[in-house]
Formats: structure tokens, sequence, C-alpha cells
């Protein structure tokens, strides 16, 4: 029997001090209204009373979830396909930085469509992929003819593999947040690198848009990180960020779908996209979305 998730103690450092700062509307699937609290310790903040894992699914099933329909619905929708091959690319080249390797062993988990896992194969790297979502599997496979496979399987992989694991726009969704991030380390390569990408609440998009902001995305999106927050999350599984990178179009397709949530204008969700970009030169991580390049210390 499904319950709600009631947090008693912060998801990231386990403080016990927080407070609510909004209530954000579901504007995707349900309407229904979910609090989110903020961390007075680490600064998470994070989704409270959410579906727990056997009640969760259905929150997902709406033809306007990109991430599992590749819909082209809508101008919004339109402009994220054509900004999408800039993207893969920047992913791509990302990853080979990081890595400082020009093929090797990648996994992919919450791979959506499978889009991703098609660039870094066709690149030459063996990658792994995992997505929840059996349509969004079926779809990878009918346009990519690439296997991704059911995301329990990340407890089945073996260690000490992988020289890259990427979570695009992931972690944000993940209930058992440490369990992950433990299983995640343990299935690094020697030297591997950890590549995650998640919204930044802190960002000049989000204080515009406040409870309107799409990027908390309430109930799928559990937690909403800070810079601070991610590496506290970190550190206490023994990683470090090495560095972040800026996603520069996350800003406009989440200030465009912000505009929509408030029904407002296209140009002023182009407009507010440009100054939380400006912003952002000047301070990086306040950027609308921040890609964290993590690892494992080597011991000294």
């Amino acid at each position: 029997m499904s319950q709600l998730v009631q947090y008693t103690s912060c998801p990231v450092c386990k403080s016990q001090s927080f407070n609510q700062v909004l209530n954000v509307k579901d504007f995707t699937v349900s309407q229904e209204l979910f609090p989110v609290m903020e961390c007075k310790n680490c600064s998470l903040r994070f989704t409270q009373q959410i579906p727990d894992e056997t009640a969760v699914h259905r929150y997902y099933q709406s033809a306007d979830y990109i991430s599992h329909t590749n819909t082209n619905k809508g101008i919004i929708n339109r402009l994220y396909h054509v900004a999408r091959t800039f993207t893969m690319m920047s992913k791509e080249r990302l990853v080979k930085n990081a890595t400082k390797k020009a093929v090797g062993m990648l996994l992919d988990v919450g791979s959506g469509t499978g889009t991703f896992v098609h660039t870094m194969s066709v690149a030459g790297w063996n990658v792994v992929g995992l997505e929840p979502d059996a349509a969004a599997r079926a779809a990878a496979l009918k346009k990519y003819n690439c296997d991704i496979y059911p995301s329990e399987e990340l407890f089945m992989l073996p260690a000490s593999t992988y020289d890259a694991v990427t979570m695009w726009h992931v972690l944000e969704h993940v209930h058992r947040l440490d369990e992950y991030v433990e299983q995640l380390k343990k299935l690094l390569a020697p030297g591997g690198k950890l590549i995650v990408a998640v919204p930044n609440y802190t960002g000049k998009d989000a204080a515009a848009y406040n409870e309107h902001w799409a990027a908390y995305d309430v109930p799928r999106h559990l937690y909403h990180f800070s810079p601070k927050a991610m590496r506290v999350l970190m550190e206490r599984h023994g990683m470090k960020v090495i560095a972040t990178k800026p996603m520069w179009l996350d800003s406009y397709y989440v200030s465009l779908l912000s505009e929509r949530h408030r029904k407002g204008s296209f140009l002023r969700g182009i407009w507010n996209g440009f100054v939380s970009n400006v912003n952002a030169l000047f301070q990086k991580e306040k950027c609308s979305s921040l890609v964290y390049i993590i690892e494992v210390p080597v011991e000294q």
C-alpha cells in the first residue's frame, strides 16, 4: 500500500532544522500542491509529502513529459528538439574532457528515450543505459535500436567498471538518495568521474518565478539542489566535486515553461532566460542548471 513520504530530517545532511519556503503546484499531471522545504544547514530544498516509490509512477504519465515521450507538441518542445543536437555534442565533449578519454566505459542512469546513449555509442564508447520507464525504453529500441535496461539493474552491475557515470537531470528524481549515490561510487573505475546535472534553485530565473519555476517540477523532483547541498551530499559519501559547468540553454527552456505555468508571455520567458544567463556569466554557480563533475579522491 502506497503512502506519502514525510521527511523528518534533511535528505542530504540529516539536519532536523528546516522550514517551508514554498507551496508548489504540479502543473504537469495532477494539479496538486506540494510543500517545498529548505534545510537551514546545507541549503537543500526538498519536496515534502511526496508519493513513495510505489505510487510516484502515475505522476509521470503525461504526453508533455518530454524525456519519456519525445513529444514535439507545442513550440517549447519543438525548440527543445532543435537544441538537442547541440546539447548532445556538448555532453559528449564534456564526458571526454572530464575523463580525459576518447573512448571508454560509460553508464548512463536515467536514459529516457536513448538519445545520449546513442550519441556516445556512435562516438565509440561502450555504453550501458538504465531507465525506469518501460515505454521510454521501448522508444529507444525503436528509434536507435539500442537496449536500455530497467533501473533496478543498477545494483547488479559490476563494481569498479565505468570511466564515467552520467545522470542528466536524474538525481533529483531518486527516492533512495544515499543508497544510489553509494552504488554509483562503487561502480566508478579508478579515476572515473561521476557527472551529475541538476537544476539550480539559486539561479536568477528561479528567483524570478518562485513557485511557478518549472524546474521545481513537483512531485517528480524530490530534491532541489544548491551547489552547497551537492557538495555536502558528495562529501558525505567520500567523494568530491572537482568542477561545475553551466548548462546555458536550460535557463531559456525552464523560463519558457515557467511562463506557461503562470500564463505569461513567450518573449518574457526568453528575456528572463537571458537575464539569468547574464547573471551567471559573473557568478557561474548561479546558472539555471549545473553539471557537477565528481570523483573519489585518491588516498594519500
